[in-house]
């Protein structure tokens, strides 16, 4: 054999073995993140009122951790299975970095879970057996609800109703499946619930805590949120048998709810929990939505205009023009 073959096998096993090393390097020493804590949340009645009215109308726990119905409008949620996991973000879905299963959070798959590893997961995207959740799972904006929430979801949970299903397993693509084991990160802290006197503090938490940023702000090919295009929408859903979603600009500015009066934005909740409620067929090529209107629009009136004046007063108003949905048959018609 010639040097120069040689030179370059050499090169080439060297990378392989550089490449082994530095995916078990990651395998054994991340994620990097404290232990769960040994904690007992008591069950108490203004933590299960306050959990309940958190996970299923402000933080929508159910709306990735349930099975929907997309032959209705509003893609509601099958109570029977709620909190059973299994829904599927996936390339088609969202453009993800493979098979993304949300988990059952009923007491079926978390009797095993003690509070402080609930309580982790929450806050920094790390499971009971130490792997790293993927960060679709909005643990970093979880990170910044009050202690006392944190403890009032968990109770919650535990009072639910055990579903018996088990998700299949996420499958991420190469690298990311690695990548990922990096990303979770002790969360520190608590913050403290804002005076809801303080009306744009008090909806700054409530909109991270309702994860309107998660889908109202467009990303890149990485999940990057696109620089300056904070919540003004165009986060695109490949609706099964229906078209491209997109979600809406909800900036203050005229192309997106510029225009709105505070008493309209909450009655545009209300409508739109009539409108998922009423159990409205869909049929293919007609728009349907993921926005989660029977969860948000059980919100109080109070919580809603918090919301309100955040978006109307604090965030940056961005012209932005959304098509909200293209039905399959006009993009072949392109």
């Amino acid at each position: 054999m010639k040097l120069l073959p040689k030179i370059l096998l050499g090169l080439v096993a060297l990378a392989a073995l550089t490449a082994l090393g530095g995916m078990t390097y990651l395998n054994v020493t991340y994620p990097k993140v404290k232990p769960a804590e040994n904690i007992k949340i008591d069950l108490t009645s203004q933590r299960l009122a306050r959990g309940k009215y958190l996970t299923e109308n402000v933080c929508d726990c159910f709306g990735c951790h349930s099975p929907h119905d997309m032959t209705h409008f509003g893609a509601p949620i099958f109570e029977e299975k709620k909190g059973q996991g299994g829904f599927l973000f996936d390339h088609k879905l969202m453009g993800l970095p493979g098979n993304i299963y949300s988990r059952n959070i009923t007491p079926y798959k978390l009797k095993d879970w003690s509070d402080g590893e609930i309580v982790r997961a929450l806050r920094t995207g790390v499971s009971k057996d130490g792997s790293a959740l993927f960060n679709l799972m909005p643990y970093q904006q979880f990170a910044a609800l009050s202690q006392e929430d944190i403890y009032s979801i968990v109770a919650y949970l535990r009072s639910l109703k055990p579903v018996a299903y088990d998700p299949p397993s996420t499958q991420l693509d190469f690298p990311i499946n690695f990548i990922i084991k990096t990303v979770p990160q002790d969360a520190g802290a608590y913050p403290a619930i804002p005076d809801k006197k303080n009306i744009l503090e008090y909806g700054r938490y409530l909109t991270n805590a309702a994860l309107c940023a998660a889908c109202h702000t467009p990303v890149d090919d990485h999940g990057n949120g696109l620089p300056g295009m904070d919540f003004a929408g165009g986060m695109e859903f490949e609706l099964p048998k229906g078209g491209t979603l997109r979600t809406a600009n909800i900036t203050p500015d005229k192309t997106g709810i510029g225009e709105w009066s505070k008493e309209f934005f909450i009655k545009r909740f209300r409508l739109g929990k009539q409108m998922t409620t009423a159990q409205t067929p869909v049929q293919e090529n007609q728009m349907n939505t993921f926005m989660p209107w029977a969860a948000y629009g059980e919100m109080t009136d109070e919580d809603l205009g918090a919301i309100y004046e955040y978006l109307h007063n604090q965030v940056k108003p961005v012209k932005h023009q959304v098509e909200k949905f293209t039905p399959y048959l006009a993009q072949v018609a392109r």
